[in-house]
C-alpha cells in the first residue's frame, strides 16, 4: 500500500503551480493539472511520483470524469487562473465571463467534486489568490472581482467543511515573476522587472508552511509581498 500523501495542483505546467508541485513532490504523489499535456509531462519528468493530469477545467464533463478517479486526496492546490487587465470601459462581457469561469466557477466545481476524497483524507485546500483579492485597483476590475469571489468561496468552504476536518488556506501573493505577470505588465504598459517581484518558489514555500502546520494550527490566510516593493 502506498503510504505517501497525495496532491493535485492545477496550473502546474509553469509558474507558481509548477513551484508548488516541486515543493510537494518529496512527500506527496502529485497530479499535475493543466491543459498542455506535453508541458505537464516535462514537469513530471523531474518530480518522482508526479504525473500529468491534463484537463481543461472549463470542460465540466471532462473535469467530472477525471475527478471521479480520485478516491482520496490530501492536498488540493488551485493555482490555475487567467488575468485580462483593462479599464472597465474596455472589458467586454466575454472577458468577464471567461475570467469568472476560470478563476471561480472551475475552482468551485472541481472542489465540489473532490470533497468526498478530501473528507476521506481530512485534507487541505489551498487557493492561490492575489493581492487583488484584498484590494481592487484601477484596470483590474474583472480579475479583482474574481479574486474577491475566490476569497469568499474559501471563507465559506472553510466554515462548511471544518467539521469534516478539511482545512482551507487562501494565499495572497503580490507580483510574482511568472509568465502571467509578464503579460499583465504588457497590458498595463509597464516594464516586466522580475528582480523586483516574488519568486514562485517563495510562494510555494508559504503554501508548504500552511500544509505542514500542526493539527492545532489552522493557517487560514497568508499575505506575501515582494521585499523589493
Amino acid at each position: 500500500m502506498n503510504s505517501r500523501a497525495s496532491a493535485l495542483v492545477t496550473g502546474a505546467s509553469r509558474g507558481i503551480g509548477a513551484a508548488v508541485a516541486a515543493a510537494l513532490a518529496p512527500t506527496h504523489d502529485v497530479l499535475l493539472g493543466g491543459r498542455d499535456e506535453q508541458a505537464l509531462r516535462a514537469v513530471a519528468a523531474d518530480l518522482p511520483g508526479a504525473r500529468a493530469w491534463p484537463v481543461e477545467l472549463t470542460d465540466l464533463a471532462a473535469v467530472a470524469a477525471a475527478a471521479a478517479e480520485i478516491e482520496r486526496l490530501d492536498v488540493l492546490v488551485h493555482s490555475a487562473g487567467v488575468a485580462d487587465i483593462a479599464p472597465l470601459a474596455d472589458t467586454s462581457a466575454e472577458v468577464w465571463r471567461r475570467t469568472l469561469e476560470v478563476n471561480v466557477v472551475a475552482v468551485a466545481e472541481l472542489t465540489r467534486l473532490l470533497l468526498p476524497a478530501l473528507r476521506a483524507a481530512r485534507g487541505h485546500v489551498v487557493l492561490i489568490n492575489s493581492g487583488a483579492g484584498l484590494r481592487a485597483n484601477a484596470g483590474w476590475g474583472a480579475y479583482a472581482a474574481s479574486k474577491f469571489a475566490l476569497r469568499a468561496f474559501g471563507d465559506v468552504l472553510r466554515a462548511e467543511e471544518a467539521g469534516n476536518g478539511v482545512r482551507v488556506t487562501s494565499v495572497h501573493p503580490g507580483r510574482t515573476a511568472t509568465d502571467m505577470q509578464r503579460g499583465v505588465r504588457a497590458d498595463e504598459g509597464g516594464a516586466y522587472e522580475p528582480e523586483k517581484y516574488l519568486r514562485p518558489e517563495s510562494v510555494s514555500a508559504a503554501v508548504l508552511t500552511a500544509i505542514t502546520a500542526p493539527a492545532d494550527a489552522d493557517i487560514t490566510e497568508i499575505v506575501i509581498r515582494p521585499s523589493a516593493g
